[in-house]
Formats: structure tokens, sequence, C-alpha cells
């Protein structure tokens, strides 16, 4: 039951690359939380001044809101899977030291935990690019708005 300092040491550098993970991941958050807030943002100012937009821009005004809604759902997914991506991790990082305090033959369990940490994080990269595709169609739009060229 209990682990000797040798035993710990090789743990301690193992756990190295989760806790990497959490931090790289946590910085990822921290930009999808600052894009989320600017699209909401964006869509209540825009919701706000809806009733007194002319009708010529009221059909680009519902697009650009459509889009906004879109891409806070996109967000709002890619925000989940990344915080679901952390929390694997860290539950990663106590299996490994359970793993030798205990000395449990979990291997299979820890590489359970390692694919779904990875998978999450791929999935909420792909959440994350798919918000940029849509930003641009936003950016599209209230373009195409403004100059009344399309783009």
């Amino acid at each position: 039951m209990h682990a000797t300092l040798n035993e710990l040491i090789p743990i301690l550098q193992t756990a190295i690359g989760p806790v990497i993970l959490i931090s790289g991941v946590g910085l990822l958050i921290l930009s999808m939380t600052n894009r989320l807030g600017r699209a909401i943002d964006r869509a209540r100012s825009l919701a706000g001044k809806y009733p007194q937009t002319p009708a010529e821009t009221q059909l680009a005004t519902l697009a650009q809101l459509r889009t906004l809604w879109r891409r806070a759902k996109m967000l709002r997914l890619a925000i989940g899977l990344a915080s679901l991506s952390v929390l694997l991790a860290g539950v990663l990082i106590i299996s490994l030291f359970l793993t030798a305090l205990f000395h449990f033959e979990i291997a299979w369990l820890i590489s359970g935990i390692f694919v779904g940490c990875l998978a999450s994080l791929i999935g909420a990269l792909l959440a994350f690019m798919y918000d940029m595709q849509l930003s641009l169609a936003a950016l599209k739009v209230e373009m195409e708005k403004d100059t009344g060229t399309q783009f």
C-alpha cells in the first residue's frame, strides 16, 4: 500500500503530460469564452436595435442573428468538450497516482481516459474551427449589408 519515492518519481514524470494539457486547454477555453462573450454581446446589440432597423436591412440583420446564434451554440459545445478534456486529464492524473499507491492494474482504464481526453479535445477544436468559419459568414453578411456589394 505504501509507494516508495523511487516508485512515485516515474509517476510524477508521467503526470507532467496531462498537467501541461490542462494548462494549454485552459488557455484555449479562455479564448473560446472571449469569443462567446463577443458573439453574445453582438447578438444582443443587433436584437435590441432590430425594431428600429429599416425594412430593407431587416433580412440581413436576421441572417446575422441566426449566424450569431449558431456560433454561440458551437462555442458552447466547444467549451463543454474542452472542459470535459480537462476533467478527464485530472481524472487521468489521479488514476496514475492511485495505480502507483495501491498497485492497481488498470492500464485499460488509464488508456480509455486518455483516449477520451484527446477525443474531447479534438471535438472541441473541430467545433472551434467551425465557429471561425461561421464568424466569417457573419462578417460577409455585415459587409454586404454595409457596402451593397457581394463578397
